[in-house]
């Protein structure tokens, strides 16, 4: 019997004739309606024509969680005085409740995507509700696109409503069209709200770290809500480990019922939660608690004011889970569960300061996700860029290139960008693309029992107590009687059958886009490589080998999955085959194993090295087995360590296998090595006689006071025309003992412009020596290009009156006592006579009888030699 007073009740009634008169217009409606409006519910019976007195259609509501996706149901049949299955059922993955005279079906939107790929036109399907689209999850954003694909190239009658109760309307409106907003106003009841923030700074989250200290005030503020008012208490905290942390520091809550209630909860406390309970209730939940489901009984909304959002670091490879600070549009939807009922209040634990801060809208998914999955999605429909999908948001094009560059790894896509056959099966698994790689390829290997239960573990973060060990993990699991595990156990059988499914023949043509065309090609670009490791689905290896059985079975399925995660012992941590390392903890299982797949990994604050969080030990077998896209051999001449290295070397990425020394390595490498070496050291690596130097000096003073055609022989310049000017004896050289025994002056001269004739000028306009009035030859200095020297005993100079030039710059003269000590200095040498000789005269013809000291000394006779020698 349809419960008609219950759904009179619902205020969402009143806009139900504007969404009517919307779809029948237009074909697309966006429905905003506050939370417990009835949006959910009373809208896809409307549609179906399950109450009211609409025509009967087939309607699919896409749900973004499973546990929503099935409460929803159970309240629609509640409503219709039926059980699930009747006129309203479910489907989400690993369970299904659909008869042959459902006309609602709640799916969830991963379900919702799979069932596009095998049939875009949705046969059967009149209306289909996006519901919760606010949450900006990839698949719900993917389905629609998709969904908007189809209603303009295949099925213009099919309906779509966009459904919210805070969203960017207008957003989703231009997405569908142009699509009429339809607003309902609720009849919520208010909802107060206090300010809770903790009383001393705490450290902000870290990936997936929340300070200790703050889930303790979280605790500490539960209990002052159970004390301050009436009614159970909803908690919202950002991840399972929270969820447990806080009901450990909680108790037995002052007689309260605590209840956990997240995506890995069992079925049965799901359904408790959503049931009126018989005594006070605590309920510490999820995101997956903000919206679609009623928590009957609840008063209080305790807010912790973080979620948890997927980030990819492709730097290192490695994707996660982190901690962020909850969106407004996540604060508002939290703070309504509490007056659904009646009024209620919230508990922030934050400071009202902080509210206008954060972020209006959760960032959406598309922006910060691994693509893998959505890049196979878009290849399989057929438009493998997504640029022609109506997208609230395009996809990043790094994040996209490194979805392909994976895909085109497996195999999944062509060198076009197009879903190939296999990409297709694995499109048709429901797992990420990685996984559903390793649950093809390893079944063969191992057996699809033993390869459907590591990634059946794989593919749902399991619980912290099952520890880091992969192989351990999935001993836990096979005994477990907890919920995870019996999700577990549904999971394998599932991923057996859709295994078999996938493994079918693929011909015919599903139109447009369709994956089931999609052209054949090998497991992956270069599929591994070789015969398979020794390891048997029943542990029995054929022969010994350091790993058997359900561990050897586990590190080969990860490694599929994750190839460039493959990682070697190095010096206290692993080094990964793309180059990132990471860390066992302390205390894991893993420490000490030659080799690991790592499954899981994170990154710590402070910590530049990754940690692993899940992994399995393997060897070196399967390590080369699984990372055999990687591999390679090749003859690796380089400068290392001050000198030329030359060795063939065998690697899997980033980790060395083999390393032997190259004796005839190939002259081209070895110069090009030779050449990277002068770049890092310098040219100093040559042997520099004194006239080397000087002839770089002289050429350095004519580069700057004439310019060309006289070259550069900065350091910069010489390094950047180091195989022109030292030829042939840079080809002849092979280690760094052979460059030191190179005369770079002699390959200087190869610099000079002879083709323009100058080269002949060198002695002209920058001589060695220049020939002062005694006849002594006296070296010029070249030091400073700016400023040539000319160091002489001041006696040799009687007689000069002009100062000496080189290429027309006059040389700065340093007149030297007989002692060859300075005593004077000028660039002006009749200026000096004049004026400054009469001071250095006084000054040292007491301190050096012998030597002459003329009274005028411009007129004087230059010599080398004492008064003496002059009389003798």
């Amino acid at each position: 019997m349809i419960r008609h007073d219950a759904l009179d009740s619902l205020p969402v009634r009143s806009a139900l004739p504007a969404l009517r008169e919307a779809l029948d217009d237009r074909g697309t409606a966006v429905l905003v309606a506050p939370p417990g409006t009835g949006k959910t519910t009373l809208v896809p019976l409307e549609l179906a024509g399950l109450v009211g007195d609409g025509p009967a259609r087939r309607v699919v509501v896409a749900e973004p969680r499973r546990i929503a996706a099935r409460a929803a149901a159970r309240r629609m049949a509640w409503l219709l005085g039926e059980r699930v299955g009747g006129a309203v059922g479910y489907t989400v993955r690993g369970a299904r409740a659909v008869g042959r005279d459902t006309r609602v079906e709640v799916v969830t939107t991963g379900v919702l995507l799979q069932r596009l790929q095998r049939d875009q036109e949705l046969s059967g399907v009149d209306v289909v509700v996006l519901d919760e689209c606010h949450e900006r999850h990839l698949d719900a954003d993917t389905a629609a696109a998709f969904l908007w694909d189809v209603r303009e190239t295949l099925r213009p009658e099919l309906r779509l409503v966009a459904a919210s109760a805070t969203t960017d309307a207008q957003g989703w409106a231009r997405l569908l069209g142009d699509a009429p907003v339809v607003e309902a106003t609720g009849t919520a009841f208010g909802v107060e709200v206090v300010w809770a923030p903790p009383a001393r700074p705490v450290r902000p989250p870290h990936g997936m770290r929340v300070d200790p200290a703050f889930l303790a005030h979280v605790a500490s503020v539960v209990r002052r809500a159970l004390a301050e008012r009436d009614g159970d208490v909803l908690v919202f905290l950002p991840g399972v480990g929270e969820i447990v942390r806080v009901a450990g520091l909680l108790g037995d809550a002052g007689g309260a019922e605590v209840l956990q209630v997240h995506g890995r909860a069992p079925a049965a406390v799901q359904d408790a939660v959503l049931a009126p309970g018989q005594r006070r209730r605590v309920v510490l939940a999820t995101a997956v608690a903000e919206s679609s489901l009623t928590v009957p009984g609840v008063r209080v909304v305790v807010d912790s004011g973080l979620a948890r959002e997927p980030r990819v670091d492709h730097a290192r490879g490695l994707s996660a889970l982190t901690t962020v600070r909850a969106s407004r549009a996540a604060g508002r939807q939290r703070a309504g569960r509490a007056g659904r009922e009646a009024p209620g209040t919230v508990y922030r634990c934050w400071a009202e300061a902080e509210d206008a801060r954060l972020p209006r809208f959760p960032a959406p998914e598309i922006a910060v996700a691994d693509l893998t999955a959505f890049a196979l999605q878009a290849a399989c429909w057929g438009d493998p860029d997504a640029t022609g999908l109506a997208l609230l948001d395009p996809p990043p094009a790094g994040a996209m290139a490194a979805a392909r560059s994976v895909l085109t790894a497996i195999g999944a896509v062509g060198p076009d960008g197009r879903a190939t056959r296999r990409g297709a099966r694995l499109s048709r698994l429901g797992l990420h693309p990685r996984l559903g790689r390793a649950l093809l390829d390893a079944a063969p290997v191992v057996g699809a029992e033993p390869a459907a239960e590591v990634v059946a573990l794989l593919s749902e973060e399991a619980p912290h107590e099952y520890g880091d060990d992969l192989a351990t993990a999935l001993r836990t699991a096979r005994r477990g009687g907890d919920g995870y595990a019996a999700r577990w156990r549904a999971e394998v059988r599932r991923l057996r059958s859709s295994a078999g499914e996938a493994g079918e023949g693929s011909g015919g043509d599903a139109g447009k886009g369709s994956c089931r065309d999609a052209p054949a090609v090998r497991g992956d670009g270069r599929e591994p490589g070789g015969d398979a490791p020794a390891v048997r689905g029943d542990g029995r290896e054929p022969g010994a080998g350091p790993l058997t059985g359900p561990d050897a079975r586990a590190g080969l399925v990860a490694a599929l999955a994750f190839p460039e995660r493959v990682a070697r012992a190095d010096g206290g941590s692993y080094l990964m085959v793309s180059g990132t390392r990471a860390e066992a903890g302390d205390g894991s299982a893993l420490r000490g194993a030659p080799w690991i797949a790592v499954a899981v990994a994170d990154r710590p604050a402070g910590r530049g090295h990754a940690r692993v969080r899940l992994g399995a030990a393997v060897d070196e077998a399967v390590a080369r087995y699984a990372a055999d896209a990687f591999a390679e051999s090749a003859e690796e001449v380089r400068w290392a360590d001050g000198d030329v290295v030359a060795r063939r070397v065998e690697r899997l990425g980033a980790v060395e296998l083999s390393v032997r020394p190259l004796r005839d390595a190939d002259p081209g490498l070895v110069r090009a090595a030779l050449l990277d070496g002068l770049r890092r050291e310098g040219t100093g690596l040559l042997r520099w006689p004194p006239g080397a130097v000087a002839l770089r000096q002289r050429l350095a003073f004519l580069r700057r006071q004439r310019g060309e055609p006289w070259p550069d022989v900065a350091e910069e310049a010489l390094i950047a025309r180091a195989d022109e000017w030292l030829e042939p004896e840079l080809g002849r050289a092979r280690r760094r003992a052979d460059l030191a025994r190179i005369d770079a002056g002699q390959a200087l001269g190869r610099l000079l412009p002879w083709a323009s004739g100058e080269a002949a000028r060198l002695d002209e306009l920058a001589p060695e020596r220049i020939t002062v009035p005694s006849g002594s030859a006296i070296r010029v200095d070249y030091a400073d290009p700016g400023r040539p020297v000319l160091a002489v005993k001041l006696q040799e100079m009687f007689g000069l009156r002009e100062t000496p030039r080189v290429a027309g710059v006059p040389l700065l003269v340093h007149l030297l006592s007989p002692a060859g000590r300075p005593a004077a200095v000028t660039a002006d040498l009749a200026s000096f006579w004049q004026d400054g000789y009469r001071a250095v005269r006084a000054e040292l013809r007491g301190r050096y009888p012998k030597h002459p000291w003329p009274e005028d000394p411009a007129t004087a006779e230059p010599t080398r030699h004492t008064n003496a020698r002059l009389r003798r």
